[in-house]
């Protein structure tokens, strides 16, 4: 199937240049092309051009979850018809295994598993390995780390036909092998129910219920089902059914990873024998042996990604299997903001080896352990084939390796300037701030405000709360669907100022944002370099009327040189409105504006279709007495009638939480507190 760009607009300013000149620049196999694009030109729509012309198997690489989520919703707009997919870190929280050798303290893997990204990563490659072309993986640098062996996830997918002879045993032994589970109740992802010669198998990433009808040792029928009604949707001729994980092989495998363990054990065992460490020697025993225990018995043990290249059947020192492995050769590779997304990419490989050697060298795991590891960066370059680096401030490292492929967008489609840069010396700068957010929100608009650190995008935030200015903060620490949900309250106008340190900076598209105020900018580092003001800048390109305000003592080089490069931009793209007699207009977000990721969120196990309710249809309109919607006694004492009204409100605010919708949830919260003070009143 090849790829159907679905979109209102057409390439506009730049953009048919820009698409031209990067297709035939891959089309005539140059390896790396540099996209150098302002805030707000468009890049990802030229992106999708770009995509769709080629009909490549595309990977959209990006360096934060919250960026890649944005990415994700605006190509799922724009290719609906087509396999848009999700893969992240399914981490919500990770603590990993260390040994600290100065204090002697042994750290344990601590982890929260999020199971709907984990069905997302699942989606992806099964997406990846079903022979489609027309796939976009949108994904962050977690896609460098490693995972199962495709081959073996392959392997052990069960790919069934109308009409092939297999018994019902062999094809329930099958999908154990797959990982799926049997069962007798309500069918969730990776599960599988028996009903006679009628099989109904639940998909691991929970979109698809099939249906399998045998006639003895044939298969009559495949069918796609509703879950919840059991309804056929689709009769299907042919169906692949891929593993429940991505940490799957096969049982020879796993019987010659066993024996291989086993000799490397007695080795060092035997090289601490030698050097007189028995602690380490018994430290090690120990550990492996159990863990050896439980692979013997469940299949599995903690932490068993550390014997990972046994189960690929790598040899030492060779790069584990990642995403990257799941795709054909010919694969195109966009690295959105690329001056960020690669020394990110960079920097992986030393800090998960550092941990790992002190783990090895005191016993805690065996050196197979640091084969368990993110792709160096030469192993990550061996691996691109053509490839996209995205940025409006590009690095040196892309402007070398693209060597002149570089495509410059600098006009915006809606005939945009960049904002100008104001400098204000942080002499009561928090007044100041103040009276420009007070100005900006009586406009309806909204507002950035990036600081240094964590902390004191917290304390800012408790300020604006005290003073009656309706904020929120974002940082690293919030978890990833969280942070989706709090960038779109901004857009639905729950709040006005958004208080983050470093996701603020490259990507976001916020058309409603008219002010960014940089705290601190003359602080010289990595936050307040000439490329992160540059991006941070940016956020307000998007507004007609957008402004940046940089607090500062003193003005740096870096600020300098970005307010130069800001006016000499302005400079072009002013030039080109008069000479198209352009008039510059507000920045519309593509799409429905609802991100798809808090869709799929809101999908229940038995799947139901996800929508979003308005506001408006959850909450009936309070006339006299707040009262009124939540009891029917007429005769109930006034005390009673308040303990119902909590008790409801309480749990409709629970019940919009459960659901992602915060916006209701926040109203229901709001209403509760409103009834708890007026009980409080009548004592």
């Amino acid at each position: 199937m090849d790829f159907e760009l679905v979109s209102d607009y057409q390439p506009t300013g730049d953009q048919p240049e820009a698409i031209a000149e990067l297709v035939r620049s891959i089309r005539s196999h140059t390896p790396h092309n540099t996209l150098l694009g302002v805030t707000g030109s468009g890049k990802t729509f030229t992106v999708a051009n770009v995509i769709a012309q080629l009909n490549r198997p595309t990977l959209v690489l990006s360096h934060n979850k919250t960026l890649a989520a944005q990415l994700y919703g605006e190509f799922k707009n724009f290719f609906p018809n087509n396999a848009v997919e999700y893969f992240v870190s399914y981490y919500d929280y990770y603590q990993p295994e260390a040994y600290l050798p100065s204090s002697d303290t042994y750290i344990e893997k601590d982890l929260s598993i999020n199971e709907e990204i984990e069905k997302l990563r699942l989606s992806a490659t099964s997406a990846l390995l079903s022979g489609r072309r027309d796939v976009i993986v949108v994904s962050s640098v977690s896609c460098l780390y490693g995972i199962g062996n495709p081959a073996d996830f392959h392997a052990t997918s069960v790919h069934i036909s109308t009409g092939e002879v297999i018994s019902r045993k062999v094809f329930m032994y099958r999908l154990v092998e797959a990982l799926y589970t049997r069962t007798e109740s309500v069918l969730t992802p990776a599960t599988f129910r028996v009903n006679g010669d009628v099989i109904d198998i639940m998909q691991a990433f929970g979109e698809t219920t099939i249906r399998v009808m045998f006639f003895d040792d044939e298969i009559e029928q495949i069918q796609r089902i509703d879950a919840a009604s059991g309804q056929r949707l689709e009769v299907l001729d042919e169906v692949t059914i891929f593993p429940a994980n991505l940490f799957v092989t096969t049982k020879e495998r796993i019987d010659s990873a066993v024996k291989q363990i086993q000799l490397d054990l007695g080795k060092r065992i035997a090289f601490y024998e030698r050097e007189g460490r028995e602690v380490e020697a018994k430290r090690i025993k120990q550990r492996v042996e159990y863990d050896l225990e439980m692979i013997k018995e469940l299949g599995y043990c903690s932490g068993i990604e550390n014997y990972s290249r046994y189960f690929d059947g790598r040899s030492e020192g060779s790069r584990p299997f990642c995403l990257l492995d799941y795709f054909p050769k010919d694969y195109l590779m966009v690295i959105d903001e690329s001056h960020v997304t690669l020394p990110q990419v960079r920097a992986m490989y030393g800090g998960d080896r550092a941990r790992k050697l002190n783990l090895v060298e005191y016993g805690f795991r065996l050196p197979a352990a640091i084969d368990n590891r993110p792709l160096r960066f030469e192993e990550f370059e061996s691996l691109v084939g053509s490839s996209i680096y995205v940025s409006a401030t590009p690095a040196d490292y892309e402007l070398i390796k693209s060597e002149g492929a570089v495509v410059e967008q600098l006009i915006r489609p809606t005939g945009l300037v960049d904002p100008p840069l104001q400098v204000k010396v942080t002499d009561n700068q928090i007044d100041d701030l103040m009276e420009e957010i007070d100005a900006r929100v009586r406009r309806g608009d909204k507002i950035l405000v990036t600081t240094l650190t964590k902390r004191m995008a917290e304390e800012l935030s408790r300020y604006f709360d005290r003073v009656g200015v309706r904020n929120r903060y974002i940082h690293s620490d919030i978890e990833t669907l969280e942070r989706v949900q709090i960038l779109d309250d901004l857009r639905a106008g729950s709040f006005d100022v958004l208080v983050g340190v470093n996701l603020l900076r490259e990507g976001l598209d916020l058309p409603e944002v008219g002010l960014v105020a940089i705290m601190d900018a003359d602080k010289e580092g990595f936050l307040r370099n000439v490329r992160s003001i540059t991006q941070i800048a940016g956020r307000a390109a998007r507004h007609a009327q957008g402004n940046v305000i940089m607090y500062a003592e003193r003005c740096t080089d870096s600020m300098r040189l970005a307010i130069e490069e800001s006016n000499r931009r302005r400079e072009k793209q002013l030039t080109y409105n008069i000479e198209h007699q352009m008039l510059p207009r507000q920045a519309q977000k593509s799409g429905s504006g609802r991100n798809n990721l808090l869709e799929l969120a809101a999908i229940e196990s038995e799947g139901a279709t996800a929508h979003y309710t308005p506001l408006e249809t959850l909450v009936a309109p309070i006339a006299a007495d707040i009262r009124a919607d939540y009891t029917a006694k007429s005769n109930a004492t006034e005390g009673d009638t308040l303990d119902v009204a909590i008790a409801t409100a309480r749990e409709q605010m629970e019940r919009a939480a459960k659901e992602l919708d915060f916006m209701a949830a926040a109203k229901f919260r709001d209403l509760m507190y409103e009834l708890q003070r007026r009980k409080e009143e009548q004592r």
